[in-house]
């Protein structure tokens, strides 16, 4: 293959699209505004796209396998504080941390079953467990805020170590919360390109009769989909409140799963199943956190920002659209 072939097959990948936009975006933003390309900014926009983009991960391979999780902003919440209560208990790090992810895996894999075994579709079960997980919640806490703190029980040395992990820097420069995005994102890609189950994945969101019919164990792999978004979720959680020390049942993690949908969607996913990538998905993240930044930057209303930011959606899935067009002909 040539060079032109090279570059054809390059113009035809389905990240392509959703990568020329975000070049256009960051092209008009750093001709309006002069803090945008400094290193500081670059850094606080990975930072902040990092919690997104975790639980983007997770949600890609949810979307691949034919389903959809809701309840991604509940376990958020749920994790991140039971994390924060067992921290305030004293309970050392790693135990506590472990509570958290345990608690993202037992609603993952309560997701799977109700969405399989339960045939449920996993719109409405994933939207009924949303209000379960956030009211487990509400009642585990009583309402009130967790602050994890040393005036509240939390030990020093465990402390500062749960802090490191959400508001530390790697080399005194990389936020820790990037370096966690780009290790989830790093494994998930080699996952989902290079193992067994990553092509189970595909092949049952492509078509789960012939996946079926072929001896794949579809309702397995789909609540094996379903475990790692819920780990995912839960991490996320215990990041944000490493990096934030506090938070409120009622409100900590509320209507994130739309975020979270939307930049998988538009790093290219498919909510019919079979279709995303990991770069993609990345790319999607970026889209929506370079916006946010953006028009933080140029000081727009907030009222615009979500109007502006639902238009860019649409023209991003738009490109990422066309691309595909012209990559079936």
């Amino acid at each position: 293959m040539g060079v032109g072939g090279y570059l054809r097959r390059m113009m035809l990948a389905r990240e392509t699209g959703i990568f020329l936009a975000l070049l256009l975006m960051c092209f008009v933003l750093s001709l309006t505004t002069d803090a945008f390309l400094t290193s500081q900014n670059l850094l606080n926009v990975g930072r902040q796209v990092s919690l997104l983009g975790i639980m983007a991960v997770g949600m890609t391979f949810v979307l691949i396998s034919g389903e959809v999780d809701l309840s991604v902003g509940s376990t958020y919440a749920l994790s991140g504080l039971t994390t924060g209560m067992l921290i305030v208990e004293q309970w050392a790090l790693v135990p506590a941390i472990t509570g958290g992810l345990a608690v993202g895996l037992a609603i993952g894999l309560v997701n799977g079953v109700l969405s399989t075994y339960g045939r449920i579709p996993s719109l409405i079960a994933t939207l009924g467990m949303l209000s379960v997980v956030r009211g487990l919640a509400l009642v585990i806490t009583d309402g009130q805020p967790v602050t994890v703190n040393e005036r509240q029980g939390a030990l020093e040395g465990v402390l500062a170590r749960f802090e490191f992990i959400g508001q530390g820097y790697l080399f005194g420069t990389i936020p820790m919360q990037l370096v966690f995005f780009i290790v989830v994102a790093l494994i998930a890609w080699l996952v989902l390109s290079n193992t067994n189950f990553g092509f189970r994945i595909f092949a049952v969101g492509g078509n789960a009769k012939a996946a079926r019919v072929s001896g794949m164990p579809v309702n397995a792999v789909k609540i094996c989909a379903f475990i790692v978004m819920g780990l995912l979720a839960a991490l996320a959680g215990i990041l944000s409140m490493a990096f934030l020390p506090s938070g409120q049942a009622g409100r900590t993690g509320l209507g994130l799963e739309l975020d979270v949908i939307a930049a998988t969607i538009v790093g290219g996913a498919s909510l019919s199943g079979g279709e995303g990538t990991i770069l993609g998905t990345i790319f999607g993240v970026l889209i929506i956190g370079v916006l946010r930044n953006g028009l933080v930057l140029l000081g727009i209303s907030p009222f615009f920002q979500e109007l502006m930011i639902g238009l860019v959606i649409i023209v991003a899935v738009a490109i990422d659209k066309w691309t595909a067009g012209r990559r079936a002909r």
